[in-house]
């Protein structure tokens, strides 16, 4: 049970009730539609006449639209959908080498999507994230809500921008910039965390029904999403969750972001496994010119110095994820990133490891590929926006 903090405790009014049950049914059409009144009715014990008006609310408010079903020999029933014919939101990955600015619409469903290649300079690559914002919103005629943001650093929870380590930027207002120069409001974050919330919110069933679990974000870096109780965990100031830079050993085959060869990044992020490819090839086949995609893909191919290189990272990402889950326990962990596309490769590696490492006794841990493909940061960009019309009402 939750203890109530009164310092941040907000009273039930009169209108609470309506609201959480409003919530209720947009999600259930949300995750079971097309689904009719009658069944919301039935699976949540409200009134037929109460559903009647809640769903006339959200259709008043553009978020739910009648489709018509198939038809059993009478008339086709009417049922109820999300309402996906537009952009809502837009959501930018700002990567430590490339920016992908894209819209969505309800459903988390890409619909446009422009990327260039991230400035060091700070204000450069604000500029060229406005100047995608402002084209998209002329797009789309008005129906864009809000912006997200995911970037590669630390984020406090009132969007601020602490600090990301590649480029050195420190406490830049980044959001409001943005928000000042396309007139919509923007949330920031973390982008594991973000990929962490677009996992629970539009991964697929078999993630999306796990209400604890950690998502690993391997890139450039390494960093991590933390889920309890069906919502992100971020800690004081937004710092939890930067378990990339735990010790885990010496000597490693690159340094991390902060210029430590100790730490859980330098072992198992993206650079550490070309490093390894790189020393492994002796400088043969182009070996000093690849990127990670590339590497992916001639792993997939039975290259052998490519899987060896594969392989050596992901023993190191167990061991990582052995200190997660026999510290917190989560119901599952799950990696995501450009990796997740050499997961046949990899996969037994992971659990080998974990499992000759983790404690007897304890529960066991699903460790799964990500459900969202190779770039999860985009769709937690999008879910920053796109959850808050879905999330729960509390009273805490």
């Amino acid at each position: 049970m939750r203890r109530i903090d009164l310092k941040k405790a907000n009273v039930a009014r009169s209108n609470t009730i309506r609201d959480i049950n409003r919530q209720i049914v947009l999600n259930y059409v949300r995750e079971r539609g097309p689904i009719s009144r009658a069944e919301i009715a039935h699976e949540t014990a409200l009134q037929r006449s109460t559903v009647s008006l809640i769903v006339e609310e959200l259709r008043v408010d553009g978020l739910i639209e009648e489709v018509s079903g198939e038809s059993t020999g009478g008339r086709p029933p009417i049922l109820l959908s999300l309402r996906t014919a537009d952009a809502v939101a837009i959501g930018v990955d700002l990567g430590t080498t490339r920016t992908i600015v894209a819209t969505s619409d309800l459903a988390g469903r890409v619909l446009d999507q422009e990327h260039f290649e991230t400035n060091p300079d700070a204000e450069k690559t604000t500029k060229e994230i406005v100047d995608r914002a402002r084209k998209f919103i002329r797009r789309n005629n008005g129906t864009i809500e809000g912006i997200g943001v995911s970037l590669p650093g630390l984020v406090d929870p009132h969007g601020k921008e602490l600090f990301i380590p590649t480029f050195k930027w420190r406490d830049l207002p980044l959001a409001s910039e943005i928000s000042t120069a396309t007139g919509l409001p923007v949330t920031m974050d973390n982008d594991a965390n973000a990929a962490a919330q677009a996992e629970l919110w539009f991964g697929r069933p078999e993630i999306r029904e796990v209400r604890d679990f950690i998502l690993v974000l391997v890139e450039g870096g390494v960093g991590t999403g933390i889920v309890f109780d069906g919502q992100v965990y971020r800690g004081e100031n937004g710092a939890a969750g930067e378990f990339g830079h735990m010790t885990i050993g010496q000597g490693a085959p690159v340094a991390c972001a902060s210029g430590s060869h100790e730490c859980w990044e330098a072992f198992a992020s993206e650079r550490s496994a070309l490093a390894r490819f790189k020393k492994l090839s002796d400088g043969r086949n182009g070996a000093a010119s690849i990127n990670f995609g590339d590497l992916i893909d001639l792993a997939l191919k039975t290259d052998g110095p490519a899987r060896t290189a594969l392989k050596e990272t992901a023993y190191y990402l167990g061991i990582g994820i052995a200190n997660l889950i026999r510290g917190l326990a989560p119901e599952a962990v799950i990696v995501g990133g450009p990796i997740v596309r050499a997961w046949p490769v990899i996969s037994s590696d992971i659990r080998t490891t974990v499992e000759a490492t983790i404690c007897r006794g304890l529960p066991s841990t699903r460790i799964i590929a990500s459900t969202l493909g190779p770039e999860p940061t985009l769709m937690g960009a999008l879910s920053l926006v796109l959850a808050s019309k879905f999330a729960s009402v509390t009273v805490t």
